[in-house]
């Protein structure tokens, strides 16, 4: 079958539509476990990205479970491939000229070195939302945990399945000791370099 595969040359390059847009086109990826803060970070930061005049999407859970990866598990089988695919989707949106803000527990450490070889380091970006699983339970947005404890939800990130720790992220925000405020203003400040274009 990839015998049959040919390349295609297109007319407009990655280069050409960040130099269209005025700025660079990279993935931020948001990691942690559940109810961290990975979306409301993500959407915050978003949002003034987008006041700024730069061109962004969002993609989580919301926008990929119930539509492109609607036929996957949470066995770590699927678990691996539903990044897999969120990565090739980023990666094609990276190329297209956006700043792409995906928020994910993304709990293996293979997986989250899969997306940054799919994009390619130079457009990787790598915010590590660190709250403690007290903490995340405390808040438990959207009731999982408590339904994870009771046995009602199997492979629960933290409770009955793994997260391990980003040991080098780009970004690393710790919920519990900075406001969202600040833990915003350090993501925009880390990204502004890399959002310019060569010759500005």
């Amino acid at each position: 079958m990839k015998e049959n595969i040919i390349s295609h040359t297109y007319q407009v390059s990655k280069k050409e539509r960040n130099s269209s847009n005025n700025h660079n086109s990279f993935l931020l990826w948001f990691t942690g476990l559940s109810g961290s803060g990975k979306s409301t970070i993500a959407s915050l930061v978003e949002k003034a990205l987008f006041d700024l005049g730069i061109k962004t999407y969002s993609l989580d859970g919301d926008n990929i479970r119930k539509g492109i990866n609607n036929d996957l598990s949470f066995s770590p089988e699927d678990r691996t491939e539903n990044i897999r695919r969120i990565a090739e989707v980023s990666n094609l949106m990276v190329d297209s000229g956006l700043v792409v803000l995906a928020a994910f527990v993304s709990p293996y450490k293979k997986d989250r070195e899969n997306i940054r070889t799919i994009v390619k380091d130079v457009n990787f970006v790598e915010v590590y939302i660190n709250t403690s699983i007290e903490e995340c339970e405390r808040r438990d947005v959207k009731g999982l945990y408590k339904k994870a404890r009771a046995g009602e939800i199997k492979n629960m990130t933290g409770i009955s399945a793994p997260y391990e720790t980003p040991k080098a992220p780009d970004i690393e925000i710790k919920t519990e000791g900075e406001s969202i405020e600040v833990s915003i203003q350090r993501i925009l400040d880390f990204i502004t370099p890399k959002l310019k274009l060569k010759d500005e």
